[in-house]
């Protein structure tokens, strides 16, 4: 289902500029579509009689973005919503900006708070705001709780894992795991297996853990993935990858060097909040030298100040104040604390990733083919006949001009 406020394309349009492909730059290029599929990508001088090529631009064409991990935007916080008018609005605050495929992300909260938003969101997919559902908890460390509330945080416990998932119908794709959390990784019917007997993915993030724990986790999640039937992914993931975990030292690699291994192997996606505010562009640049886009999916971890004014916002029962641009937790005394998630758009993202210098293709792909693949979605991600014809154009700054989802143009 297409947001009412789209408007339709003719049956068939061309679009002419610079397309960005999973792996090159076409610096003159065009995507056919007809309804709302692609049905043709290439050099514009190859572009078959039977359609009109346009006039030469300046845009640059982007595949629909896809974020899968994102808390909210235009004021409006998924673990705060109960309506569906609530978290139509954040969704469409990042769909208006390049995002045609969004999943909304929980805060650890008490299990019927989780049960109940779960099933709101569940409703959203299902109208096709939205792409899926991810909880960010609560099996987490309190050592690394962030901007999370330590108390509703929990041991390990797959009956709320199957609850859960029966509240999400089909639509739960991550939840965000701490391995060393009692019950998380144990063996036998631990969460890391109720959660891919669901369907979903395990997360690792908010850890304290050894190398050696995460290690154990990767390659056990890995493993069951492998034996699942109808499993969405073949690799679990990493949320937000250095924030909300021990820091990584040259004596005690901790969380962080285990997921870099894991996802130089194959085995692991790791999440980027490359916005310049959670990461430094060096380390950002680092990760993509070191395991390359294939493995990297950049989120914004956005939160309801996404696309507003600085001010004070809510994250679940976390009051949030927005300085120059920077989300943090409201500490008691009144003073800032932890970073409380992210207030970018991911196309933000993909331009401060490319001008950390990475090149423009790589960073598009880690905003959109990667993160498609962690849905499951081959239908998505990528500008290439067969595929959704979810498009964005975009100038030469990387600011949108148009967004065009399923074929509509996004108003």
């Amino acid at each position: 289902m297409i947001a009412p406020s789209s408007s339709p394309v003719p049956e068939t349009v061309v679009l002419r500029g610079r397309v960005v492909t999973p792996l090159t730059v076409l610096e003159d290029g065009a995507v056919v579509v007809d309804g709302t599929t692609i049905v043709w990508v290439g050099r514009s001088d190859r572009l078959p009689q039977a359609w009109q090529l346009p006039d030469a631009t300046d845009d640059l064409l982007l595949p629909g973005l896809v974020d899968v991990h994102d808390h909210g935007g235009g004021g409006a916080s998924f673990p705060d919503a109960t309506t569906a008018d609530e978290v139509r609005t954040a969704a469409r605050e990042h769909l208006r900006h390049g995002t045609t495929s969004l999943v909304a992300s929980l805060v650890t909260a008490p299990r019927d708070v989780l049960l109940q938003r779960t099933a709101l969101l569940a409703d959203a997919v299902e109208d096709g705001e939205l792409a899926g559902i991810h909880l960010e908890g609560p099996f987490l460390s309190h050592v690394r709780c962030g901007a999370q509330n330590p108390d509703d945080m929990l041991p390990g416990d797959p009956t709320l894992v199957r609850e859960i998932a029966q509240a999400a119908r089909g639509h739960l794709v991550t939840m965000t795991i701490a391995p060393e959390a009692a019950g998380v990784a144990d063996g036998d019917d631990d969460v890391l297996a109720a959660l891919v007997e669901s369907g979903a993915l395990p997360s690792i993030g908010h850890t304290d853990a050894s190398s050696e724990q995460v290690e154990a986790a990767i390659d056990r999640s890995f493993d069951l993935l492998a034996t699942a039937r109808g499993a969405r992914s073949a690799r679990p993931t990493a949320t937000h990858l250095f924030n909300g975990m021990r820091p990584l030292h040259h004596r005690d690699p901790g969380p962080i060097a285990a997921c870099l291994a894991g996802a130089a192997r194959g085995e692991l996606v790791v999440e980027l909040v490359a916005d310049g505010t959670h990461l430094a562009d060096g380390t950002t640049k680092a990760v993509f030298d070191l395991v390359g886009p294939g493995s990297i999916a950049l989120v914004t971890d956005a939160m309801a100040a996404a696309g507003m004014a600085d001010g004070d916002y809510q994250l679940g029962p976390m009051a949030v104040r927005v300085a120059d641009g920077v989300a943090r937790i409201v500490t008691e005394d009144g003073s800032a604390g932890a970073i409380a998630g992210g207030v970018a758009h991911l196309l933000d993202v993909v331009r401060q990733v490319a001008r950390a210098g990475i090149p423009l293709e790589d960073a598009v792909r880690a905003a959109s083919s990667t993160p498609a693949e962690v849905l499951g979605r081959r239908d998505i991600g990528a500008l290439a006949a067969g595929r959704r014809a979810d498009v964005v154009v975009v100038d030469a700054d990387l600011r949108p001009r148009r967004v065009m989802r399923a074929g509509a143009w996004v108003a």
